[in-house]
């Protein structure tokens, strides 16, 4: 970003998604004299504490397990997620490749071919039951097994079936689910919009529309969703944004000509708000 147009969002109240990934675009807003205003727009979000879920990362590279159990690909997400901001993706990939991997239906299966790995293992039906029915017939004796849980469910079933089958469990939790704390601080930002004091929301992904929809109609709040979309300039990441927006009401007055990367993202803001 050139210094040439450093202060240019001078004034301007902003909403940003709250999320670490979003927190970069958030910055760059700030440098640019936006403030910033971030709303937790998504209904995952990161484990409030991420030092464990490191500490769990930093154990898998150090002494990598003999397999590892994915329950989601939102999880493994997270994981790749919090690796990348501590530095250690490249390793935690590299550990990845040499442990057996097991998938709990077609999600996590997905995300690790996105990064070019795959299952060992991806037992029917893609249930807890499923996976320890799958796992049954494995010695598992002195074996270590990463287990990443999701929210709301310790999934004792599972742990107690690896320790009575002699294996050593490490789990880990990367994420967590919107509280309702998060809920009314969103609501809390619609009625800001709606009255006029937000001067633009950049929405960077389909579920974070779909959040804002949802909160709204369950509070009774469709009317001040529909003022907080007409009074506040939107910017997209892409048509697919684009068109959720337009499905929720809204129009969209700024998406970027390329697919979102932070610093197109800002341009595309920046000469938006140039062109008035």
């Amino acid at each position: 970003m050139s210094e040439a147009v450093t202060g240019s969002m001078a004034g301007l109240r902003v909403v940003v998604p709250e999320t670490r990934e979003l927190e970069v675009l958030a910055r760059m807003l700030e440098r640019q004299g936006a403030e910033a205003i971030r709303c937790p727009l998504v209904a995952i979000i990161d484990a409030a504490d991420p030092a464990p879920v490191e500490a769990w990362l930093r154990r898998f590279i150090a002494t990598p397990p003999d397999d590892l159990i994915l329950l989601t690909g939102e999880g493994l997400g997270r994981l790749l997620g919090v690796a990348e901001r501590a530095g250690i993706e490249g390793e935690f990939r590299a550990a990845l490749a040499g442990v057996r991997r097991i998938c709990r239906g077609p999600k996590p299966s997905q995300k690790l071919r996105s990064i070019g790995l795959g299952p060992d293992l991806a037992p029917e039906p893609a249930t807890t039951a499923g996976i320890i029915a799958g796992m049954e017939e494995l010695d598992l004796t002195g074996r270590r097994v990463a287990v990443q849980l999701y929210p709301d469910n310790p999934n004792a079933p599972l742990l107690d079936f690896l320790k009575g089958a002699g294996a050593e469990a490490d789990p880990v939790l990367p994420y967590a689910y919107a509280t309702r704390a998060e809920d009314e601080r969103v609501l809390e930002t619609l009625g800001e919009m709606a009255a006029g004091r937000v001067d633009l929301v950049v929405f960077t992904s389909t579920p974070q529309v779909r959040r804002l929809v949802s909160l709204a109609e369950e509070a009774g709040r469709r009317v001040v969703l529909a003022e907080a979309l007409r009074r506040t300039r939107i910017a997209a990441v892409g048509p697919v944004v684009a068109e959720a927006v337009r499905v929720a009401g809204g129009e969209v007055a700024v998406m970027p000509e390329e697919n979102f990367h932070m610093k197109p993202m800002v341009n595309a803001i920046l000469a938006g708000l140039s062109r008035g």
